[in-house]
């Protein structure tokens, strides 16, 4: 994405994770619309010359400036002008955020919020093609049950106010959620009443578009066919995102993956 906008990827968090990050544009990632934005010591001097400058541009999200070359002459024009694009971007999305009145019961936390924001930005109608969010507290080495169980609940809840509200936007043929595991957990349970690291972890994807509900074999859990004590994955997850890259963001994945994998039947044509 030579040249793209840095808004056509969006973390929702404190840090902007791997999968998001690319070779030539780094996407944006914030914790919430309204903590995007420049805090430093003049800001209130951005925000006067912004005002003038979001009145030039029609109000429109401002893509930061083409980097220039830097010498001595035009290094400071250039800082101040990527920091007013990136000041004018933040009080944008912030507005819409801010305007949105969702129709799904999102539950408390950040994942409940951040999946909120975007659901937002994709009313506001941001150019952005990929966004992000997590919930954490899946490292379940002791006392699994009753905190898998609860995450669970989390989990299902967002995703069906998220959902409510794309059918609320009439958005939801055109948005496709997908899900997935940092790691897995083993079949046997711990002396702590958990479960520790694995190897294979289910995808969850959630679509209009979507061509059949499952993909692949149930694993099976005779210890027989284990992989010293874990689960045998039967899709490559490389595959998965090799199919939603081609026949979703039309997208080559080869350069992507560094290997063009099997497609799955995963969406429809």
């Amino acid at each position: 994405c030579a040249g793209s906008d840095p808004h056509i990827g969006i973390s929702i968090g404190q840090s902007l994770p791997l999968a998001m990050q690319g070779s030539r544009i780094t996407p944006l990632a914030f914790e919430n619309a309204d903590a995007y934005r420049y805090n430093g010591k003049d800001q209130h001097r951005y925000a006067e010359l912004n005002k003038h400058a979001a009145q030039g541009a029609n109000a429109k999200v401002a893509a930061p400036a083409k980097p220039a070359i830097a010498t001595v002459d035009n290094q400071l024009d250039f800082l101040t002008r990527t920091a007013m694009d990136a000041q004018i971007s933040s009080e944008n999305i912030a507005r819409i955020t801010r305007q949105y009145r969702s129709t799904g019961q999102y539950p408390n936390g950040d994942y409940g919020s951040g999946l909120r924001t975007i659901a937002a930005m994709i009313a506001g109608g941001l150019n952005t093609r990929v966004y992000y969010v997590s919930l954490g507290g899946f490292d379940t080495h002791a006392n699994e049950r009753g905190r898998h169980d609860g995450l669970m609940q989390q989990f299902a809840a967002g995703l069906s106010a998220f959902w409510t509200d794309m059918r609320q936007q009439k958005n939801d043929d055109r948005v496709l959620v997908m899900t997935f595991s940092e790691f897995g957990r083993r079949v046997a349970q711990n002396a702590s009443g958990g479960t520790d690291h694995g190897a294979a972890a289910p995808m969850l994807l959630l679509g209009k578009h979507l061509q059949q509900p499952v993909v692949g074999k149930h694993p099976s859990l005779n210890p027989r066919d284990l992989d010293q004590g874990d689960l045998r994955f039967g899709t490559d997850f490389r595959s998965v995102y090799a199919t939603v890259l081609q026949n979703w963001l039309n997208t080559p994945s080869k350069q992507i993956l560094g290997a063009q994998f099997p497609m799955l039947p995963l969406i429809k044509a």
